[in-house]
């Protein structure tokens, strides 16, 4: 009888030899019916996405580049414009007066929101009693909705019932008392102030995670080289936070230049438009002048920036990947 003898593999250093061919494991080329399964596992989150997000684009899109106001609207027959509204649009100088408000709001909101929770973030990364309480306090800021957190700070900041008027009247400031949401000079700064209140968390987190994330004993080595606290600070954590400290400004870019809702609960964009910041003008084209295709145009250059920070935000997590 003849047996099959199976050919040992090559030979290896130190006499070792490799497995035969046969014993191999062999990847499988992915067959049509696994990549229809894929397809069809992917198709409820497409179906959400096109449904959701690409058809109301598109229609906006759409409604930018055609007279559509409410009579056209009521009588289905919208003419084709083309790029006028987005000419009357950037002639508004409510439009511009809107994009003032929103860099200072935007800029305002981030500079405070990002010091004062780097400055949390230091604290509650020592170890102290009730510091896991306290962080979870904190915590309720972020998660309370805005139309509740703004209510909350409308009462505050009101002239006769507001808290902080009595408290400068407790501590003899009676003349500083006022209506801080309907004096046009400070309404703008109440809103900042309720807004930073409410994105302090978030960036207390995201700073906190990437706080944990520098080796202890790089500080423990700077401290033995006789480093005080400053420059272990200046040299050690904020190189090393710069990543975090990108993607935290980044994200809050996105977030803050698109608030409505806390704003419009607030002052409703006045008084006399001294806090109609791009969303609030958009609102109004819409909703209260009802000019559809000016404000379709206003809310895709409202888009732009998110979606240029989007994009910036992509491409640098991207490269910190092909870097790792």
């Amino acid at each position: 009888m003849n047996r099959s003898r199976r050919k040992p593999g090559p030979a290896l250093p130190h006499g070792r030899t490799a497995p035969p061919r046969h014993a191999r494991p062999r990847t499988r080329p992915l067959t049509a019916r696994r990549r229809r399964a894929g397809y069809l596992f992917s198709l409820p989150g497409l179906l959400f996405l096109a449904l959701f997000l690409a058809y109301p684009l598109l229609y906006n899109v759409w409604t930018s580049l055609h007279a559509v106001r409410l009579q056209e609207l009521l009588a289905g027959s919208p003419r084709f414009v083309g790029l006028d509204n987005y000419r009357t649009t950037l002639d508004d100088p409510g439009f511009w007066h809107a994009v003032r408000l929103s860099v200072v709001f935007t800029v305002g909101s981030l500079l405070f929101q990002f010091v004062i929770g780097f400055a949390l973030a230091l604290l509650f990364a020592r170890p102290f009693p009730l510091n896991g309480l306290l962080r979870s306090l904190l915590l309720v800021a972020w998660l309370l909705p805005p139309v509740v957190s703004g209510t909350l700070f409308r009462w505050m900041l009101d002239q006769d019932a507001g808290a902080y008027n009595a408290l400068l009247r407790a501590v003899g400031l009676d003349a500083l008392a006022h209506d801080w949401l309907l004096d046009p000079g400070t309404s703008l700064a109440g809103v900042i102030f309720a807004n930073v209140w409410v994105g302090v968390p978030f960036n207390m987190l995201l700073l906190l995670v990437g706080l944990h994330t520098i080796d202890p004993e790089l500080h423990e080595a700077a401290a033995l080289d006789g480093a005080n606290t400053w420059r272990r600070f200046r040299w050690i954590t904020l190189p090393l936070m710069r990543p975090v400290s990108v993607t935290v400004l980044l994200l809050g870019l996105v977030y803050t230049f698109k608030v409505f809702d806390l704003i419009f609960v607030m002052t409703g964009g006045g008084p006399v438009d001294a806090t109609s910041v791009l969303s609030l003008y958009v609102y109004d084209i819409f909703f209260r002048f009802f000019r559809f295709g000016e404000g379709a145009a206003a809310g895709l250059l409202l888009l732009l920036v998110p979606l240029l920070v989007g994009v910036v935000y992509v491409r640098r997590l991207r490269g910190e990947g092909e870097a790792a």
